[in-house]
């Protein structure tokens, strides 16, 4: 999740019953003394509201700090960019208390390709070095934003669980972030997950999307690859840009027009959500919406957190 780091942000993802969510906790494209900065505020803002949330590290972290009525942040990135030069840094990290990472964000980097990085040039020999140390420090590896090719070697590679903590099926709504069944099959097949979002881009481009097309994804995800492997990735940068801020980054006419400017006239400001759900207080709608599709209880608990939870403990070990 993206969204700004606030008490009042903290407050709705509580009221919309989230436990625990995974932070992007530095800029994609910052350098490692920028995302040393944005960890630093992160971790100061968490620090002033302890009251109510805290850094977890663990599945026992999260399952304390739920228990507490508190919400568990777990420390993310979109990329390792910022580490390409240096990969023993990732020890560095894990210790800092990152558990997840993906090895691209949109881009080419030394490790990889990201999604609109064309042709896919697949892993690099670094990115498989990267996916050797992720495993051994226990982090658990993300390929969202990831190109395909890219993505499939690294599960292929990878000796633990793998995810794609914010993508949809392609073949559902036709946008370049969102992955190929070969795609989700991979992911699958290591024991991870994939999370489905709200992102409207991800869900449907002609008209604005509606939690029907969120729940589409669910069951076409459930259909192809189990229960089992099928979780919740909100994608919400809730609060986060002025008009003007959000015009100029993820708008129409944005850094990556590829993926925002195909949608229709209907996606402006006003409408930059997908209706019905514009504010991580509103997850309890999916989770509502998941039973009355008649999913039964153990199968919404799994959808919507306990699917991760299993990873993140065979990943991390505790």
């Amino acid at each position: 999740n993206c969204a700004i780091l606030t008490r009042d942000q903290f407050e709705r993802t509580l009221q919309g019953r989230g436990s625990a969510l995974n932070l992007t906790s530095v800029r994609p494209s910052n350098d490692l003394a920028a995302s040393m900065d944005d960890l630093a505020q992160a971790l100061a803002i968490i620090s002033k509201n302890a009251d109510i949330v805290s850094v977890v590290a663990s599945v026992r972290d999260i399952r304390a700090t739920a228990a507490a009525g508190k919400l568990g942040i777990i420390l993310g990135t979109q990329g390792s960019t910022f580490v390409e030069h240096n990969l023993p840094l990732l020890r560095v990290l894990q210790r800092l208390g990152i558990r997840i990472m993906q090895p691209t964000y949109m881009e080419q980097n030394a490790l990889g390709s990201g999604v609109l990085a064309l042709p896919d040039q697949g892993l690099t020999a670094k990115g498989h070095e990267w996916v050797a140390l992720m495993n051994e420090v226990r982090m658990l590896i993300d390929l969202s934003h990831v190109g395909y090719r890219t993505a499939i070697d690294a599960a292929k590679a990878s000796s633990r669980p793998v995810i794609c903590s914010h993508s949809n099926a392609r073949a559902l709504c036709d946008s370049l972030r969102n992955i190929p069944d070969e795609e989700i099959r991979a992911v699958a097949e290591t024991g991870g997950t994939v999370g489905i979002t709200l992102w409207p881009p991800m869900l449907r481009h002609k008209t604005r999307p509606t939690l029907e097309d969120f729940f589409a994804q669910v069951d076409y995800m459930v259909n192809l690859i189990g229960i089992d492997h099928v979780a919740f990735g909100s994608d919400l940068s809730e609060l986060t840009k002025t008009e003007a801020q959000w015009q100029s980054s993820f708008g129409p006419k944005g850094i990556y027009p590829e993926v925002t400017g195909v949608l229709g006239d209907w996606f402006i400001f006003t409408q930059r959500f997908t209706e019905g759900y514009d504010s991580m207080a509103h997850t309890g709608r999916l989770i509502d919406g998941l039973a009355a599709r008649g999913y039964g209880g153990a199968e919404v608990d799994k959808i919507m957190g306990g699917n991760l939870l299993r990873v993140y403990q065979d990943v991390w070990g505790e």
